[in-house]
């Protein structure tokens, strides 16, 4: 029987007496989806009783690209969307150098290319490969035309060639945790000049062994200096520093298997030393119940009033990937200062959310809502996908990039006007 496409429910009974690890009996027809077998991973539950939890496997069937579909995309008026690239593999996270190149990481290809449009016209005709044999290679920053890349246990540093290659990468930082549940780290380079380093959790819900999991590291320029700078961030892949206040945000992931709508997706404003709650607490400061763990002397309720809460939330599950801000450009000037953000999509929803780019709305330097901005990769009812986001980027001329990691295309999205007040609040 073929589940693609098809929404598969089950029931997930966690007993009173499991080891807090991302274990679970998984009651009813959880079957293959898309010929995968997927496995409900939820933690124990405090009390007496065993709690049910009712979780849903859709794993939207993937339709190939076809440039006929770049038509059911939908973005704000005055906008429109066009491909920059395509038959790219897996395309993930972007850097833009000054002169309009832009560096793409592939992970599954353990590679990095670099993509050019030298006469213009919003579509690359230039693509080639300047780094390879970085395993899993995913994070990416530019800085003092070096180009600094991460993969799962390293950061390197690589200098920019005069025909935009890549020099040998050097590595500047070893030894990061293993990847776990979330290999993917993401990096960035702050307004101090110091690098961020985003390493996601083991699991789904537990409490790790290493304090450097689902945590955001810091470090010196160089490498060296290594800290930790925030703690209780599940799989925050998606972070950046605001173009006027120099505050950074990040978007993290709730866990799996708490229902549709529980945990929602958090936007927090991360600052030094903060704890945002993971494993323990979930949207505003609320206990994880599901979650038998309580953090060492204490309770989770009592721990909770301590940690950071959320400034705002999206809808759970909804898979933030990449992060980045609108400085300046032919945007409206609504739009200034506002950030763009890839929502790479459920797999533990029905129906399924995400698949998407939303713009975090900014007034001055206070984020008041998160609405959805480039729509439309969702098709047949919700039943099947032509593209998954994954990264986002402003180019030298002010279009925003998407990249598409599932059929491997960069989209770009230009603003064409005039009809601004219809793309502003």
């Amino acid at each position: 029987m073929d589940f693609a496409g098809s929404a598969v429910p089950g029931v997930a009974r966690i007993p009173h007496d499991a080891p807090g690890m991302d274990t679970a009996r998984i009651l009813g027809p959880i079957v293959a989806v898309a010929s995968m077998l997927l496995i409900g991973l939820v933690a124990a539950a405090a009390g007496s009783q065993p709690v049910e939890v009712t979780g849903w496997l859709l794993v939207p069937d993937r339709r190939p690209f076809d440039a006929k579909l770049v038509e059911r995309l939908r973005v704000p008026a005055g906008f429109r969307v066009g491909v920059f690239a395509d038959d790219l593999g897996n395309a993930r996270m972007m850097a833009v150098a000054s002169d309009g190149s832009v560096y793409l990481t592939r992970p599954e290809q353990n590679d990095v290319l670099l993509l050019r449009d030298r006469d213009g016209d919003g579509h690359a005709d230039e693509a080639r490969t300047v780094a390879s044999q970085l395993e899993m290679v995913h994070g990416i920053a530019l800085r003092n035309k070096t180009v600094y890349l991460a993969d799962i246990k390293r950061v390197y540093a690589a200098e920019v060639q005069p025909d935009g290659g890549l020099a040998a990468p050097r590595t500047i930082v070893d030894e990061l945790p293993d990847g776990g549940q979330h290999p993917r780290r993401t990096i960035g380079f702050g307004p101090d000049g110091r690098l961020y380093v985003s390493i996601g959790s083991t699991c789904n819900a537990c409490r790790e062994p290493n304090e450097e999991h689902a945590a955001m590291l810091r470090f010196n320029g160089d490498g060296s200096g290594r800290g930790i700078f925030a703690r209780g961030l599940r799989n925050t892949i998606g972070f950046a520093w605001h173009p006027q206040s120099g505050e950074l945000w990040g978007l993290d992931h709730g866990s799996d298997w708490r229902g549709n709508d529980v945990p929602a997706e958090e936007l927090n404003r991360i600052t030094q030393g903060a704890d945002y709650g993971w494993p323990y607490c979930h949207g505003d400061r609320q206990p994880d119940e599901l979650l038998s763990l309580d953090p060492p002397g204490t309770t989770k309720q009592a721990y909770c009033k301590t940690t950071e809460p959320p400034v705002l939330t999206y809808g759970a599950h909804s898979a933030p990937i990449a992060l980045a801000f609108y400085a300046s450009g032919p945007f409206p000037p609504e739009y200034a200062g506002d950030a763009f953000v890839a929502m790479r999509g459920s797999w533990n929803r029905n129906p399924a959310t995400g698949f998407e780019v939303a713009r975090i709305d900014f007034e001055g330097e206070r984020p008041v809502r998160i609405v959805p901005f480039l729509t439309g990769f969702l098709i047949d009812g919700g039943k099947a996908t032509f593209g998954r986001p994954a990264g986002v980027a402003v180019t030298r001329d002010g279009a925003l990039l998407v990249s598409d990691d599932a059929n491997g295309v960069v989209y770009r999205v230009a603003y064409t006007g005039p009809p601004a007040a219809a793309a502003g609040r």
